[in-house]
């Protein structure tokens, strides 16, 4: 390829345009031999890549290549917005999300194959760069998703932002007040009503909802528990009164460790913690993600339960309350 077209292709995830390459010196039967020789990809008319490029991206690369063949074919005006924005700022999508290409724009509503733009406008605090386009900013970003997702799939995503640092709880608030004439902005009001930066991940997320929606008091969250010796471990979830404590166990701490050498480990050293933290009194309920399916009546039956009956003993433990990322812990 040529130097001059490499270089604005290099610019744009590897895409570029037939007038660029004409200006680079290629003829129009040029373009004709590259496509037909399957060296160059036709991503929509007029705009290309080399066809190697599409080949070794992942799911996220292709959609972000995708938008920028839209957007070079709309010309400019459009911003990159909702799920096409939020894979741009690598927040988590919901596990089914559609590949549609979705742009937001002050002054026009289209639909097109593959993408739509949406009407609304955008303050300058709202846009950020991205290549040689813009995309909505987080916050934007998150509030315009949860309007339109699932509440569940929403608080995931808000409580990822939050704990990754990529947003405060102050930006979210103001994205959703700015946002009080958009449709669907009190899905996005209740989702960030839910969310909590310190959830660390989806499955802590759907277990602190499932939680709430069986009528379950509110947890504490990534409470530390002390016994005299120190430290013993930090909890999921945290009933203060009861003293129940609840753990949300994902696949990935055992086939995948991360502070200990091999799965066996991990489960190891996660059987000595459980041990000494329930020598002391608390009571440990576990939950992994099946548990949130058709065992989860039960599940929510026997925390209830739990929940229900106040620790009575002396508290051979103390505890240390931490707030969203960015606060004070406070021990109590």
């Amino acid at each position: 390829m040529h130097p001059q077209l490499s270089s604005h292709a290099a610019r744009r995830l590897g895409v570029f345009t037939s007038q660029e390459a004409l200006a680079a010196g290629y003829l129009v039967e040029d373009i004709r031999t590259e496509l037909r020789t399957r060296r160059w990809s036709r991503l929509r008319k007029g705009v290309y890549i080399a066809t190697g490029e599409p080949a070794t991206a992942d799911d996220r690369e292709r959609h972000l290549i995708d938008c920028v063949a839209v957007l070079l074919s709309l010309g400019r005006g459009p911003v990159l917005s909702h799920a096409s924005a939020a894979r741009m700022h690598e927040l988590v999508l919901p596990w089914r999300h559609s590949s549609e290409v979705r742009l937001t724009a002050q002054d026009q509503w289209r639909r097109g194959r593959g993408y739509r733009v949406a009407q609304a406008r955008m303050p300058d605090e709202d846009v950020v760069p991205w290549l040689a386009f813009a995309a909505t900013a987080v916050p934007r970003t998150l509030v315009d998703c949860a309007r339109e997702w699932a509440v569940t799939d929403s608080v995931i995503a808000m409580d990822a932002a939050l704990h990754g640092g990529k947003v405060d709880r102050g930006e979210l608030v103001r994205a959703v007040l700015e946002g009080s004439h958009r449709v669907g902005i009190g899905h996005a009001a209740r989702a960030l009503g839910l969310a909590d930066g310190r959830a660390e991940s989806p499955l802590e997320t759907r277990g602190r909802l499932a939680l709430l929606a069986s009528g379950l008091p509110r947890p504490e969250l990534q409470v530390e528990i002390h016994d005299d010796m120190g430290f013993i471990g930090r909890v999921d979830a945290w009933y203060d009164e009861a003293a129940v404590a609840i753990e949300f166990d994902g696949e990935v701490k055992y086939t995948d460790p991360r502070h200990a050498s091999t799965p066996g480990e991990v489960l190891w050293q996660e059987k000595r913690r459980e041990d000494r933290l329930r020598a002391v009194g608390p009571r440990v309920v576990r939950i992994t993600n099946p548990d949130l399916g058709a065992p989860w009546p039960a599940t929510a039956a026997r925390i209830r339960q739990l929940v229900a009956a106040p620790f009575v003993g002396p508290r051979r433990f103390r505890i240390v309350r931490t707030d969203e990322p960015g606060g004070a812990s406070a021990a109590a």
